[in-house]
């Protein structure tokens, strides 16, 4: 058996790595603890932890979802936002321009 392979008959967990770190450009507070949860994982499956290795897969997962939502809706409601205030502005502009006569 050579060291950093695992042994035959242990599962393979995906450590949820790619999740957290697209997570991070969406909201970085919470995608923090996401990355490195992920980051636990392959060290505690090497060590034989398998448990361990679920739970950090599991809080990395949280993480990761909870910074998505966040990060998601606050672009959602930015992007109303700007839209609301073009709409107003330009209001502004059409109004101003009839009545200057």
């Amino acid at each position: 058996m050579q060291p950093g392979y695992p042994q035959q008959g242990q599962p393979q967990i995906d450590n949820n790595m790619t999740m957290s770190i697209i997570s991070i450009f969406l909201f970085w507070p919470t995608a923090i603890p996401a990355i490195i949860n992920a980051s636990k994982v392959n060290p505690l499956l090497q060590q034989g932890d398998f448990g361990g290795a679920q739970a950090a897969v599991a809080e990395s997962k949280k993480w990761s979802k909870i910074s998505l939502i966040v990060g998601l809706c606050w672009y959602g409601v930015s992007l109303v936002c700007c839209i609301l205030y073009f709409i107003f502005v330009g209001s502004l502009f059409a109004g101003s321009a009839a009545t200057s006569y």
